[in-house]
């Protein structure tokens, strides 16, 4: 007799830079969520889908725990959370190298409340970056300051220990049909996935200039007789100045971070892409309702 469908979904948690986007993208197979080396670029739920066996593992990548400050943060730490709640699995990413901040120490904090009735699992992420006594140490530490359910040590990045906790987790998934259509490795729209790839181009070719203060929409997709996709974007700043860092001497920036974007998008669709971006200053774009909801955010749990 075949085994039973089981569908579910995991929560993945951690502060900025866990490694929770590579664990994602990892699990699923496919680049899903943004991989940067900034802090807080998955800025909303990005769910991927992997398959192990019978089960469909439904992943909520959540935006990393910080110290909210501004409006668009604090929306950002209540989706992580909304996240949780959710999820039939939580799994706690931990950097190995950094062992417990104060940031892991809050989060260790909230899940005392938010993880009562549910399976939380610790991954130890980077685990090639500190010798085996520190891992004992650190694994013994953080499963005294929580009851985990199981640890798992691996490296996201790497592969080590990723296939023992994603069968480990399929095991974890209630039994039911499967949520998703089995070709469907992500549920946000292709629109929101094309916008999150520009604006990760962004991120890495502007580095520390620009940080959090743009947002990328894609405004219209059309789908040519040919099979190609014309695709165009508008790139949100929130100062005049800021437009002219992300255009660039000559326009050079724009085009390579276009270039570079198409490129992605069109291996990720398997077909031709026309991309066109043009950047706009919106001084307000921060406090504007619809932005959030574009980028899968609740306006209102930004209010302090």
């Amino acid at each position: 007799m075949d085994n039973p469908t089981r569908a579910g979904f995991v929560a993945l948690i951690g502060e900025p830079n866990a490694g929770k986007s590579t664990l994602l993208n990892r699990m699923v197979g496919a680049k899903v969520s943004i991989v940067t080396h900034k802090v807080q670029t998955t800025r909303a739920r990005i769910r991927g889908v992997a398959l192990s066996g019978a089960a469909q593992i439904v992943f909520v990548d959540t935006p990393g725990l910080f110290k909210p400050r501004r409006r668009l943060d604090r929306a950002m730490v209540a989706a992580a959370w909304g996240g949780v709640s959710d999820a039939e699995v939580v799994v706690l990413l931990v950097e190995a190298h950094r062992g417990v901040t104060k940031g892991v120490e809050a989060i260790l904090e909230r899940l005392a409340e938010v993880g009562k009735g549910r399976t939380v699992a610790l991954a130890i992420n980077k685990i090639d970056k500190v010798e085996a006594p520190v891992l004992l140490g650190l694994t013994e530490t953080l499963n005294d300051a929580y009851a985990f359910e199981k640890t798992f040590l691996i490296s996201a990045e790497k592969g080590h220990g990723t296939d023992d906790l994603l069968s480990w987790l399929a095991d974890q998934m209630p039994e039911g049909p499967w949520l998703y259509p089995e070709d469907q490795i992500a549920d946000l729209p292709l629109r929101m996935i094309a916008a999150e790839m520009t604006r990760e181009k962004l991120t890495l070719r502007l580095h520390q200039e620009l940080p959090y203060q743009l947002t990328v929409e894609t405004e219209n997709w059309e789908e040519r007789d040919d099979g190609s996709a014309r695709i165009d974007q508008v790139i949100y700043v929130a100062r005049d100045g800021h437009k002219g860092i992300v255009l660039g001497h000559k326009g050079e920036t724009i085009k390579a971070v276009s270039k570079a974007a198409r490129e992605e998008l069109a291996e990720f669709l398997g077909r031709k892409v026309h991309l066109f971006c043009q950047v706009k200053v919106r001084p307000n774009w921060l406090e504007e309702a619809e932005r959030y909801s574009e980028m899968g955010l609740d306006f209102r749990d930004g209010n302090a």
